[in-house]
């Protein structure tokens, strides 16, 4: 592989990657910076309109960026992987995997458009993953040809789009501060008198143009600069300092002509009734009066801006009829936009050496916890790996790590031929190759070489044999550089470097490890920004195809980062995307790539969930078939933070409660810094429900009683559901019923997920004293102890499939009363008896809980997604159609500043998702654009149910039989009929007798 010639290579690299909203113009600069430092893979007369990173057919004819995909640059002895990645929603699990494999970011914002709701997320994906930001506002001519703005708006626009950068970062920084300080403040709740330090973020902004991290740029245009190269211009000119005016370039600094002085805008004020600053009087009017002349074909002043850059434009350019033509030569001359760029990027950005011991705490997170049995010489090992990671240590006696981010495919025949002649098929489709994207953080991987893979769960400090199933031994085939959609081999590849591998194909699914001694922890887990929430069920036209069919769906699940392939109980292949975009390109994929067959698609199938309205005041009881157990069951509703606690932090309450994530050498216990930030997390949410109650109700002897009620609950918390981690409880009883004076005996629970979050539940002594019949009834007492099993898994039954459609239940606390009665029948002594009861009380509990939901005002709840909608101002009147057809409802609209286009924020229900895109580009000409993400779940205000009772309802909607079905049960019966459940509904709505014409003897 090619490296610059230098004593420390390693210095000389740079792995970047290119982040922005869709439409924000990242491909096109792609196609500069490949045409100027990509050695000759794309001509400069090409830059801008090839989109060379966009190799696919798909890309290029719907003009978006769908994969993630690399490219080597040689600029100035630096060797520069450049990754292009997507901006559309849809695929932001490609900017993932894109943030992993850098150090820097180019975060390009519009400069008309402004930010937008992706920019958001792709910050806080450089936030998350430790990537350095550099910022780049592209697309400056839109100031000057289409707004029309004089140079001090556009620089009063520029200076607000660069503040709202810098605030979107600085929340990131403060969240991270706030949450710091919680951590230490719970460290500290058991030491009275002990002094809290915490280390101040640096206030100064993270993006400045004096600092250098600015870049104003056209990428269409091909140019663009940073005000370093306006303040080496003027030094000669001023007889100033470079620095001097590097500073003076941007905010209210003025130039006073007399004093050939950089002065505030106080001093300015006495001499210049409306001083411009030095940015807009030295760098915007230049290039604002260089625009218009060469739009107008002013030749004297085109001498003029030749001469000021010191250009040398030929005559023929000089003579073409297209201004555009001579705006381009003349302009990507003067400033050069890959210079711009590129020496930003070189003096901004770290080398790996430099980004790799800041980010090494999110990459491999020092293990806090380990388990007691760990092995000392493993241990140590595996810190001495870290440590090499940490330091990029590219050295012969290093291991070789490296991390692949996702699998993707190219066509076999696309592949460079190997120089050795052999050829080596790693799948049995001969038509499609997987490759792994992957970088080496240190030591050197070389074709041949033998590596194991580690996957997420790998721990090499657990040696039992459940734990070897997560690593693999593997040869390495070739390494490939990348260059876009070619493909050049390479026989070695160092620390620092991105490669693709081949030969993985069978042995990683989507992101693994790759290691030259099992003694390594694994990387840690990416963060996507969205879930999976568009479902589809598949399956071919042809049945005999169904293999076919299957064998595609894995491919498709190896090479998409964000797929999701299940098959639902009633035996369905679901794909699961992010998005209509993703599904379409996922179906195209397995109908021409992967299975080849003819398929039919289901319409969307969308994820609803139940919950109750208002207080469960119904009490409902169960009795098996023997009558040997009776269910009590009351249901109540979580406060809605807490509901959204439970939710948000599943993978960590898996981690808590069962040990579910691999990170850490165990289980959390309940003094660690995440347990103890979760259980304030929680204590906030039930004070804030708290507060919610005072606020409807004003009642503080209420309040008090609701707040003293939930802090019970959460310390006699038996299980969560569904799949143990949802946001549902099972509520351990605190008195005891009149059954307990009987001869029955009550099935005790124990309070696990309480002791394991820090909640102690202090009536633990009271609650575990028995009745009067434990000495004598020793054996009913021991087949109770049986049954607590059985009634956690009816809860997770109940919670898993509710009675309204066997959706997830969302949001309830089930308080749970089984007792058991000796059996006195005469069948007492049938050995089978305990396995059916033991069923039955499973059973049992399950349809209890399904009927307390029943009796208690059930609910539908629905996801949400967040819109943004950005339309001209004559479009205003289609887009609300739209928008309301749909259900959604508007939370704010405004005109963008210097801009005829409205922007649009509004909530549309995932159910009405499906085809809005689309009919909004339809009914607007393809003027209105939108962008859909996940927000949260909303509850839908109408009882599925709803039969006229109240004098004042029968008054309104008569006795109920002329009654149309409301949202509610509209949706619930298309539930319903979707997975073959009744649904009650009348076949004729309206008949009368059929009259016989004539009389047939």
């Amino acid at each position: 592989m090619s490296e610059p010639s230098t004593e420390n290579p390693i210095s000389k690299i740079r792995n970047i990657c290119i982040l922005a909203h869709v439409d924000h113009g990242k491909t096109t600069l792609a196609d500069h910076l490949i045409a100027s430092c990509g050695g000759g893979v794309v001509h400069p007369k090409m830059a801008g309109r090839l989109r060379y990173m966009d190799y696919l057919d798909e890309e290029q004819r719907r003009a978006i960026t769908m994969k993630s995909s690399s490219v080597k640059l040689n600029y100035n002895d630096h060797l520069i992987h450049l990754i292009d990645s997507p901006g559309h929603i849809d695929f932001c699990s490609e900017v993932s995997t894109a943030a992993r494999l850098s150090d820097g970011g180019l975060v390009l914002v519009d400069s008309v458009e402004g930010v937008h709701i992706q920019t958001h997320a792709v910050l806080r994906q450089a936030w998350v993953e430790k990537v350095t930001p550099c910022l780049v506002l592209n697309k400056i001519d839109r100031l000057i040809t289409e707004l029309k703005l004089t140079p001090m708006e556009a620089y009063n626009k520029l200076a607000r789009i660069i503040h709202q950068v810098n605030c979107i970062v600085s929340a990131f920084k403060s969240e991270k501060y706030l949450s710091d300080v919680d951590s230490l403040l719970s460290k500290a709740e058991d030491q009275e008198g002990s002094e809290i330090e915490v280390a101040q973020e640096d206030e100064e902004d993270t993006f400045q143009p004096q600092k250098g991290n600015v870049v104003f740029a056209c990428a269409l245009d091909g140019w663009g600069f940073g005000i370093e190269k306006f303040a080496e211009f003027y030094a000669k000119k001023l007889g100033a300092s470079s620095a001097a005016l590097m500073k003076g370039f941007w905010g209210p600094r003025y130039y006073n002509k007399k004093k050939k002085m950089i002065v505030g805008k106080k001093a300015m004020e006495s001499v210049s009734n409306n001083p411009e600053p030095m940015f807009v009087e030295f760098i915007l009017k230049p290039l604002w009066q260089a625009y218009h002349a060469i739009l107008e074909r002013n030749n004297d002043m085109i001498e003029k801006v030749v001469k000021f850059g010191g250009l040398s434009i030929s005559e023929r350019e000089l003579q073409n009829k297209d201004s555009k033509v001579l705006l381009q030569s003349v302009m990507s001359q003067w400033l050069p936009l890959s210079d711009a760029v590129l020496s930003m990027v070189v003096k901004c950005l770290p080398d790996p050496c430099t980004a790799q011991p800041f980010r090494i705490t999110r990459l491999v997170p020092q293990r806090e916890f380990l388990p007691d049995t760990a092995d000392p010489a493993i241990l140590s090992e595996a810190e001495r790996v870290r440590k090499c990671i940490e330091i990029c240590d590219s050295s012969s006696t290093a291991p070789s790590v490296a991390f692949i981010s996702k699998m993707f495919t190219v066509p076999v025949k696309a592949l460079p031929p190997d120089p050795t002649g052999l050829s080596v098929l790693d799948s049995a489709d001969t038509d499609e190759c997987f490759l792994a994207f992957a970088r080496v953080f240190c030591g050197t991987i070389r074709s041949g070489q033998r590596m194991f893979v580690l996957s997420a769960l790998y721990d090499p400090l657990k040696s039992d044999q459940p734990m070897q199933r997560h690593v693999q031994e593997v040869e390495l085939h070739q390494l490939y550089q990348m260059m876009g959609q070619g493909l050049i081999q390479v026989p070695t590849a160092h620390a620092g470097m991105i490669v693709a591998i081949r030969g993985l194909a069978q042995h990683v699914l989507k992101s693994a490890t790759l290691s030259t001694t099992k003694d390594c922890f694994p990387f840690s887990s990416m963060a996507f920004q969205v879930s999976p929430m568009l479902r589809v069920a598949i399956e071919p036209s042809d049945p005999a195809d169904m293999g076919a069919l299957i064998k595609g769906l894995k491919l498709l699940n190896r090479a998409d980062p964000f797929v999701e392939i299940t098959v639902s109980s009633r035996g369905e292949h679901v794909l699961a995307a992010a998005g209509e975009v993703h599904l379409e390109r996922c179906i195209k994929d397995l109908r021409e790539r992967f299975a080849r067959v003819s398929l039919e698609v289901s319409p969307p199938l969308v994820s609803f969930k139940e919950t109750i309205e208002g207080e469960g005041v119904n009490i409902v009881e169960k009795t098996i078939p023997n009558g040997r157990c009776v269910v009590k069951v009351q249901v109540a509703k979580l406060p809605g933070p807490l509901t959204k606690v439970l939710e948000e932090n599943a993978d960590l309450l898996g981690e808590i409660l069962e040990g579910k994530s691999g990170n850490r050498g165990n289980t959390l216990n309940s003094d660690d810094e995440l347990v103890l930030a979760l259980r304030k997390k929680i204590m906030d949410a039930v004070e804030a429900g708290s507060e919610f109650i005072s606020g409807q109700l004003g009642d503080k002897e209420k309040v008090d009683k609701y707040r003293k009620t939930w802090l019970k609950y959460l310390q006699r918390i038996w299980s969560l559901g569904p799949r143990q981690v949802g946001p549902n409880m099972l509520i351990i009883p605190e008195t005891k019923t009149s059954y307990a004076d009987s001869n029955g005996v009550l099935v005790e629970g124990s309070c696990h997920v309480s002791q394991r979050l820090g909640f102690p539940n202090t009536d633990s002594e009271t609650a575990s004293q028995t009745s009067p019949l434990e000495a004598a009834e020793a054996a009913l007492l021991r087949e109770a102890e049986t049954l607590k099993s059985s009634v956690v898994s009816g809860f997770q039954l109940a919670t898993s499939a509710g009675p309204l459609c066997d959706e997830p239940m969302w949001g309830l606390a089930f308080i749970v009363e089984p007792y058991i009665f000796p059996d006195n029948s005469e069948n007492a002594h049938l050995s089978d008896q305990q396995g059916i009861f033991t069923g039955q009380v499973m059973t049992a509990v399950k349809e209890a809980c399904r009927a307390a939901v029943l009796q208690n005002n059930p609910r539908l709840v629905e996801a949400m997604y967040f819109c943004e909608v950005n339309t001209p101002t004559e479009y205003l009147g289609p887009m609300y159609s739209v928008i309301h057809r749909r259900r959604a409802r508007v939370l704010k609209e405004e005109m963008q500043e210097g801009s005829p286009l409205f922007t649009v924020h509004a909530y549309l229900p995932a159910e009405a998702s499906y085809g809005f895109a689309d009919e909004l580009r339809g009914r607007t000409s393809g003027a209105a654009s939108a962008i859909l993400v996940l927000s949260h779940w909303e509850e839908i205000m109408y009882d599925p149910f709803f039969v006229p009772k109240t004098e004042e309802e029968k008054e309104e909607h008569g006795d109920g039989s002329s009654l149309s079905p409301n949202l509610a049960r509209l949706l619930m019966n298309k539930v319903r009929r979707r997975k073959g459940l009744h649904v009650e509904e009348k076949v004729v709505q309206h008949a009368t007798k059929q009259r016989t014409l004539a009389r047939k003897v």
